[in-house]
């Protein structure tokens, strides 16, 4: 799980350097095999964009229930 901004931005770069990679591989490879070769990196690449928004919204969620669980109730 990413824990910080510099650990944020690692993984950005590994996700675009996977999807450099996929594309490389899309242009010189046989259909066929491209789909078996990619597999692989598509599945760590649905991985990491996972922990980025899971990051990115971690926040907002705790701020979330945070801020419910400190709001009184109302009578209607």
């Amino acid at each position: 799980m990413i824990q910080n901004e510099e650990e944020l931005r690692v993984t950005k770069a590994r996700i675009e350097r996977f999807q450099n990679w996929l594309l490389d591989m899309r242009q010189r490879v046989e259909p066929a095999e491209f789909l078996l070769m990619s597999s692989g990196y598509r599945l760590e690449i649905e991985r990491m964009q996972a922990e980025v928004l899971e990051y990115l919204l971690y926040p907002a969620i705790i701020g979330s229930v945070q801020m419910r669980a400190t709001t009184p109730l109302t009578a209607a």
